[in-house]
């Protein structure tokens, strides 16, 4: 049986446990959470690397991206190289390839059309693949790396202006302490309201799921959310606010859908490569020999199109 474990800087709250069968393969899937801890995150890569046959890293991204230049996070590192033996990644394969899978299954399979539709992506260098996405399908964007990330209250509205920004500020950005660009820990329990109109403005909010829950307001009634791991709580948190779609870019497995890193462990252990012989080309096969679909789930109770 083959076991991916997922360790986190964020809360353990959240840690999960599952079984599951890929291809013919037993997995045991984990989730561990450090609470913000990276010496502790380190140490348990440490104590299980070797013994497991993939890790994923949560909570903090090894790259950020934006177009074909990817800007190393010198934290990430840190815990990246504590893994001697056992293959490590952070998810941003599966973000180039499965995230953007994701608006033309909505558009092909589910009709809907998103030519027009107001979308805020809270973070783009987080999630490039999906941002590329959301705007070729003529998306009216607003890109929040500016407002969430740095805290400068500046819309970012095209990708061209994106990768400058990116070009600009991620040499700078990227050396320091990541718990200033994302909430880590308990930090991704607390909420903040000061950015409400960007949601209120939207017809899809999508990204990664603790920015949208750090700055989002409590009602958000009829809007669309693109996300990923997401807990029962949190899917009865948006049930509650009045959210009328919830899309996961990663599968739902017995009441969650785990991050894109988890989901990256499981294909590199099938794959049985090291994270740098695999190409984007050998992802998506794998990805369509999968079947991997987006959740979809109307949460308040009536199909909706857009």
């Amino acid at each position: 049986m083959k076991r991916v474990v997922s360790i986190s800087l964020g809360s353990s709250k959240r840690n999960h446990r599952v079984e599951a069968e890929f291809l013919g393969e037993q997995f045991v899937i984990e989730r561990i959470g450090t609470d913000g801890d990276m010496g502790k995150a380190i140490q348990m890569i440490r104590d299980l690397d070797g013994k497991v046959d993939a890790f994923g890293m949560g909570g903090i991204d090894l790259y950020l991206v934006a177009g074909g230049r990817r800007y190393v996070i010198r934290e990430a590192k840190k815990i990246a190289a504590a893994a001697k033996i056992t293959p490590i990644v952070d998810g941003s394969g599966l973000k180039n390839t499965l995230e953007r899978k994701v608006v033309p299954y909505l558009e092909q399979e589910l009709g809907w059309k998103l030519s027009g539709k107001r979308a805020l992506l809270v973070s783009g260098v987080d999630r490039f693949g999906l941002a590329e996405a959301l705007n070729d399908a003529g998306c009216r964007m607003v890109i929040g790396d500016l407002i969430f990330a740095v805290g400068i209250p500046i819309p970012i509205h095209s990708l061209s202006t994106l990768r400058v920004l990116a070009a600009i500020l991620l040499p700078v950005l990227s050396q320091l302490p990541f718990k200033y660009l994302y909430p880590t820990g308990k930090k991704q329990e607390t909420v903040t309201t000061r950015y409400e109109k960007y949601y209120l403005g939207a017809d899809i909010i999508a990204g990664d799921f603790h920015f949208i829950r750090k700055y989002m307001p409590p009602k958000l009634p009829g809007k669309v959310i693109i996300t990923n791991t997401v807990t029962r709580e949190d899917v009865e948190l948006l049930r509650e606010c009045g959210v009328a779609v919830l899309v996961t870019t990663t599968p739902e497995m017995q009441g969650r859908s785990f991050g894109t890193n988890v989901m990256e462990g499981v294909l590199v252990s099938l794959l049985g490569k090291s994270p740098a012989e695999i190409t984007p080309e050998d992802y998506s096969g794998l990805l369509d020999r999968l079947g991997f679909k987006p959740r979809v789930e109307y949460l308040q109770g009536q199909k909706v199109v857009l």
